[in-house]
């Protein structure tokens, strides 16, 4: 697989091994959920004139996904500040946000290999790791068109 894939190229790879009902649903579910909690514990990283590594992350995602495709890019973009601000929002009412975000993210991804159990198929990131970012990426698309 080459980076110089557009997102469209990539999306299509990654709708290949995401076919089955059940393996769909599991991701429209778990994928959200999952880059949540990465942003959650990244937010729990406080580093000095930035606030936190999440914000300095979103930045460089931010990046990646313009250098991709503008629409997509704008559609992750206020995904990811929908995730901040929720995040922000827990810390701030006193919610244990690590502690949620680590069982999120060990429960969401048993789901995700439960569904592609089912699919059949291995993850797509098994093969890039790039696919690790196309995954919320396609789910955007997939409820935003």
């Amino acid at each position: 697989m080459s980076s110089n894939q557009t997102m469209q190229q990539l999306l299509e790879e990654y709708a290949s091994s995401h076919q089955h009902k059940t393996n769909k649903i599991i991701h429209f579910i778990c994928v959200p959920i999952i880059f949540w909690t990465i942003v959650a514990m990244l937010w729990l990283v406080k580093i000095p004139h930035v606030e936190n590594l999440a914000l300095v992350t979103a930045v460089l995602l931010s990046f990646y996904y313009l250098a991709k495709d503008l629409r997509v890019a704008i559609q992750m973009i206020v995904f990811t500040i929908l995730c901040l601000l929720l995040t922000a929002f827990m810390e701030k009412q006193g919610f244990p946000v690590l502690e949620i975000a680590v069982i999120l993210f060990v429960v969401a991804w048993i789901f995700q290999f439960i569904g592609h159990k089912v699919e059949g198929k291995k993850p797509s990131f098994f093969k890039d790791l790039q696919f690790l970012l196309v995954g919320p990426a396609w789910i955007i698309k997939q409820i935003f068109g």
